[in-house]
């Protein structure tokens, strides 16, 4: 027989005052302590919003209006288990007012931290062995890995066995923009200095005498429109590649799904696996440019392109923000934030908009503005 887990730790209501006073942000459920420190800012609302009910019975925050969470969320919670209130301490922690609440929860600074001592066994059932590499271990999970990856865990995932394809396999957001960036800003040259040779006709591989020349001038709106392409192309992507349901008796498909998407699903907040990495992205980019080579006169294609690729940018730049920034209250980054939290804690089968909320509108995937919290 294994070792008996050892008991939970015991907390008087004057050590977790001490701890909030340091700058923790501890809250209650029942007996039930939970460290929120490193989570609070990752939180749609921030740590205005936990701080406010730090010191304060979060079971009420859990179940009812305005700020409704799903299973999800209720098992997320878990990760940060600390321990137990001492009996009848909890009634005085949970006196304190609102007024105190910003004094006993300092504002939180430094980075993420996950107490060590958080209650694993009430994670979601592993299934797979976290010290070892996960993605050929999906393929075994079956008809139990679409609900496994949609159950999302705080801790970093390792793909690959291999050091090499594992750094290659995540990035720093900032390298995406350090290296695709320039690359639009030379293109775009290009691009304009093409077109202002005044060779470019569309349709004249059709027909010469009724084929429209393209100036110069045109430049900006083609580029607006390779960016709203790559945003329809971003949702389609989304929706019927990112998120298929691969079948539960195929190996493959389950492992290529979890590289592709999985595998941010399972981990939301893994910083590292946030936006993609640029040699696999450099591929995809070759087979969108062949494709528009194919069907456009060279440099109207390359044109495109290049707003396609800028419109990628925003859209990665976006996606990690979404999951790292505290916007303000309010504002539409607020509101994409949280129909982004949304999405992968509750309706993973709608809401695939990330830089925009607009296809999901006419192709019916938008999430239900009830399941949102209201305005005060």
């Amino acid at each position: 027989a294994g070792a008996m887990a050892a008991p939970p730790r015991s907390f008087s209501a004057a050590e977790v005052r001490s701890r909030c006073a340091q700058g923790a942000c501890l809250v209650r459920c029942r007996r039930r302590l939970y460290d929120l420190s490193g989570f609070v800012r990752l939180h749609p609302g921030g740590e205005q919003l936990l701080r406010s009910r730090a010191g304060t019975d979060v079971s009420a925050a859990l179940d009812g209006p305005p700020h409704r969470h799903s299973a999800n969320a209720r098992r997320w919670l878990e990760q940060y288990y600390l321990g137990e209130m001492e009996s009848g301490d909890e009634q005085g922690f949970a006196a304190q007012n609102h007024a105190e609440a910003p004094q006993l929860c300092a504002r939180y600074r430094g980075g993420v931290w996950v107490p060590q001592g958080y209650n694993r066994c009430l994670l979601p059932q592993d299934l797979v062995d976290w010290q070892k590499p996960l993605l050929w271990q999906v393929g075994y999970l079956g008809e139990k890995y679409d609900e496994w990856v949609h159950q999302p865990v705080d801790r970093p995932i390792r793909l690959f066995h291999s050091d090499i394809l594992e750094y290659f396999s995540k990035t720093a957001w900032y390298v995406v923009f350090m290296v695709w960036a320039p690359v639009v800003l030379y293109l775009s040259w290009v691009s304009y200095t093409s077109l202002a040779q005044g060779n470019t006709r569309l349709f004249s591989s059709f027909t010469t005498e009724y084929s429209i020349p393209v100036h110069k001038y045109y430049f900006p709106f083609i580029f607006l429109l390779g960016m709203f392409l790559w945003s329809l192309l971003e949702y389609l992507i989304h929706r019927f590649v990112f998120h298929m349901k691969p079948p539960a008796s195929n190996y493959y498909l389950i492992t290529l799904h979890f590289l592709l998407h999985g595998q941010h699903h399972k981990s939301p907040f893994d910083s590292s696996r946030l936006v993609f990495p640029p040699v696999p992205a450099s591929l995809v980019m070759a087979f969108f440019y062949g494709i528009l080579q194919l069907m456009l006169p060279q440099v109207l294609g390359l044109s495109v392109f290049v707003g396609g690729l800028c419109g990628y940018v925003i859209y990665d730049m976006m996606h990690y923000y979404l999951h790292y920034g505290s916007p303000k209250k309010g504002t539409y980054l607020y509101g994409l934030k949280a129909y982004h939290v949304k999405h992968h804690f509750e309706h993973q089968k709608s809401g695939f908009g990330i830089s925009t909320r607009f296809w999901d509108h006419p192709f019916r995937t938008l999430i239900p503005e009830e399941t949102f919290e209201k305005e005060d």
